[in-house]
């Protein structure tokens, strides 16, 4: 494994600015407009209407809510009637209307909320995700610095770079394309692509990716694919991709709709024509037909199943694990293989010395050669020059003043301490203490004094706590250890592992390698579960049956791909919001069994005798209350406690 080295100037160049953020505002969603003015009418309607106040006061106001809230299902309803299909949402506008014209103003006014509302969150997730997956090609600078063959420059649009230019990467900017360095040195943060915490050395002859960071020093880069064609893009065609992918899993849902809404209305059209037919009264037949459409809609059917959902997202927000939707909430519990990324998921994503190995012959201690190291870091800011520092002041050491301070990209830094010179930075020397550093999966950095290596110090990511738990309980739900999907190094990987618990590791992955996998895994019937935090793992989430994204440190592309987000990195809520979610499917059949019993006997009742209306009103909305109240039980405490412990 190439060792990183600490090369950084005294002052870090100028970043190159963050991407704009392309989010879409609430209000420029219609159907958010449409179902919160749907909601306030609803709500202000409500407790007049329960007062007894005069018709005038609330009716209004129903008015309002069924028209904003139902004019566009009823209008998709329509179009698709003419296209010979029957749409479920038209359905629930009939039954609100029907419920209306029999005076039922409050039953037929929920159900356009309930559905106004949750078209307005599809809606809106929708379109977060396409925000940020067109975000994140802004990434990839719009202008590059193209040299012609004279030497001179020229600023033209990335866009235009061809297989063959050349251009020039100065300090803190980020590289325009793909290819290959040319000449210059630097270090290059590509946890965007590759997903590895710390910068790397590029010199002649490596490959650097479009999107990410350079460091400190020049490069000239040889441009080998079309800017179209780049990593950056593959990853947004395959999160596109994926996400269009997870539309045929609805399939089933909607054959279900449209049989159930086919069968309503024909049933409907059926008690109301046949009795007329034969002499029936039209007001009484009327009253019939419209109470078996308010007793056969589903509301306790839609109830049976958000309630458990809702709770269960409510409880585990307050835990910390922001759950995106019901249907993400019902997809955790079906999760069979578990994919965890290492850096910033199972690991911090944060150096930090892990041991000291002094050489043969030096006459130092491990905490002389740490003080010596540290203090000729102290001017430095390059995350591993960081976690030497660290490191020093936590075991107490004293750090003397540093003098003649400098830095050599590629190599790294020198300073003269307490009279000696300090050399601290990739390993030339000590080549048996490199070795076993590295094979442990750690980084080497060697320390040198007045020219003579006197340690190596090795240094690791640090693991998140209660990581092996949680690796632990994930094997226990899902039955299957979980496996590592990383693009950092085998050594560091299979350091982290071992550490953790894991024996399936894949180490060395690019974003598509990921994907490749959870596809592969998907093929074989498996519903996987991916935990990531960065733009590398977004593929894979969006591949992915489910996914996790990790909070604090996640890219933006990461979090809005991802089904749920574990706010605070706290990987022990990862298994706890799966048990969650599977105590919560529980309750979700529990239900519909309840719904579905009260639904049925209510709809024998009408066909078979005669079922007044006030009676169908009270056991449609019992039945709904009971499912209700039964699902709000996850919002206790002690469901989280159980769902943890489990």
């Amino acid at each position: 494994m190439a060792s990183p080295v600490l090369d950084t100037s005294p002052a870090r160049p100028p970043a190159a600015p963050p991407p704009p953020v392309r989010r879409t505002r609430l209000s420029a969603l219609p159907e958010v407009r449409w179902a919160a003015l749907a909601t306030v009418a609803f709500l202000a309607a409500f407790p007049l209407d329960l007062a007894g106040a005069p018709a005038w006061a609330w009716g209004p106001l129903y008015a309002v809510c069924y028209a904003a809230g139902g004019w566009e299902p009823g209008w998709e309803g329509l179009r698709a009637l003419r296209e010979k299909t029957l749409d479920v949402d038209l359905l629930m506008v009939v039954a609100a209307l029907g419920a209306a014209a029999i005076g039922q103003y409050l039953d037929g006014g929920l159900l356009i909320v309930i559905f106004a509302v949750s078209g307005a969150l599809e809606a809106l997730a929708t379109r977060r995700t396409a925000d940020s997956v067109r975000g994140l090609l802004d990434l990839a600078p719009a202008q590059a610095v193209r040299l012609r063959a004279d030497g001179t420059e020229e600023t033209v649009d990335a866009a235009a770079l061809a297989v063959g230019d050349t251009v020039l990467v100065r300090p803190g900017e980020r590289l325009s394309a793909d290819g290959t360095v040319l000449d210059g040195a630097s270090d290059v943060d590509q946890a965007t692509i590759t997903g590895e915490p710390l910068p790397v050395a590029k010199t002649a002859g490596d490959q650097v990716f479009a999107g990410t960071l350079n460091g400190t020093g020049a490069l000239r880069v040889a441009v080998d694919k079309d800017p179209a064609d780049s990593v950056i893009a593959r990853i947004v065609a395959m999160v596109e991709e994926a996400s269009a992918t997870k539309a045929p899993t609805q399939l089933f849902i909607e054959k279900i709709e449209q049989r159930y809404s086919v069968a309503v209305v024909v049933a409907t059209l059926a008690l109301f024509a046949l009795p007329l037919a034969f002499g029936a009264p039209f007001e009484e037949t009327l009253l019939r037909a419209m109470t078996f459409m308010i007793v056969a809609s589903p509301c306790a059917v839609v109830l049976a199943t958000m309630p458990p959902l809702l709770s269960a997202i409510a409880n585990a927000g307050r835990h910390g694990v922001l759950v995106k939707s019901c249907v993400v909430m019902e997809r955790l519990g079906a999760v069979d293989r578990v994919a965890l990324d290492k850096t910033g998921t199972l690991t911090e994503g944060a150096p930090r010395v892990a041991e000291v190995r002094v050489l043969p012959g030096a006459s130092l201690t491990e905490d002389q050669a740490l003080s010596l190291a540290a203090a000729a870091e102290l001017p430095s800011e390059h995350p591993l020059a960081r976690a030497v520092v660290a490191a020093a002041r936590e075991r107490g050491l004293p750090l003397a003043a540093a003098e003649e301070f400098s830095s050599s990209p590629g190599r790294g830094v020198r300073a003269l301490v307490d009279g000696r010179k300090v050399e601290v930075g990739r390993p030339e020397q000590a080549a048996d203490a490199v070795r076993a550093a590295e094979a442990a999966g750690r980084t080497a950095v060697q320390v040198a004094v007045d020219g003579v290596p006197v340690a190596v110090l090795g240094l690791t990511d640090r693991l998140r706590e209660g990581a092996p738990a949680a690796v632990a309980a994930l094997t226990r739900l899902t039955g299957t250890a979980p496996v590592l999907l990383t693009g950092d190094g085998e050594p560091a990987a299979r350091s982290v592992a071992a550490e953790t618990g894991i024996t399936d590791v894949r180490a060395g992955l690019l974003p598509e390698d990921k994907a490749a996998a959870v596809h592969a895994w998907e093929r074989e019937g498996r519903r996987t579960l991916v935990v990531g935090d960065g733009v590398n793992d977004a593929p894979a989430l969006a591949a992915a049956h489910t996914g996790i994204a990790m909070g604090r440190a996640g890219s933006d592309l990461a979090l809005e791909t991802a089904d749920a987000v574990v706010v605070r990195d706290e990987l022990a809520t990862v298994p706890a919001v799966v048990a969650l979610s599977r105590r919560a499917r529980r309750l979700v059949v529990q239900n519909l069994v309840i719904a579905g019993v009260c639904i049925g006997v209510l709809v024998v009742w009408d066909l078979a005798g005669h079922l007044p209306l006030p009676l169908g009103v009270a056991g449609h909305e019992g039945s709904t209350v009971l499912v209700g109240l039964n699902g709000l039980r996850l919002l206790r405490e002690s469901a989280w406690r159980r769902a943890a412990a489990a």
